[in-house]
């Protein structure tokens, strides 16, 4: 037998199961559809009365009602992303972020993110908004 062969062969299959084991690892790509479902002001103590608000899903900006579908590793996540804005000369602002799993998501279900806005100047200064954002998300076969 030669030496060399063998030596070689193994090497050749040695790098063929290191160079495939990633892509075997990978989970398997899942659509998933995001809806923007709502976004209500839940608790105002004199911080205003104008607002905006905005809804991204992997960054992008989704409005009141609107769905995006995600092609998503199975073993990844989605971004979910609230912003919610006292509209006034000084602006007071309010963020929260979250990531859902995608292997978490066996249907349909809700995402609740509630957004906090502290008001920033005068004589409310220090009080608090607070926005609920609800995101629904469902798996599409």
């Amino acid at each position: 037998m030669n030496w060399k062969f063998i030596k070689f062969s193994t090497l050749l299959v040695l790098l063929f199961v290191l160079s495939v084991q990633p892509v075997l690892a990978a989970g398997k790509t899942e659509k998933i559809k995001v809806t923007f479902v709502s976004a209500d002001l839940v608790q105002n103590n004199s911080v205003g009365n104008e607002w905006w608000w905005g809804a991204f899903v992997n960054g992008k900006e989704l409005s009141d009602g609107s769905s995006v579908t995600i092609k998503a590793d199975s073993n990844g996540t989605i971004k979910l992303r609230a912003e919610a804005q006292e509209q006034d000369k000084y602006p007071d602002d309010g963020v929260a972020n979250t990531t859902v799993k995608v292997s978490s998501i066996k249907s349909s279900f809700s995402k609740k993110i509630t957004v906090a806005i502290v008001e920033n100047r005068g004589r409310y200064s220090g009080n608090t908004a607070k926005m609920e954002f609800v995101f629904k998300l469902e798996k599409i076969n």
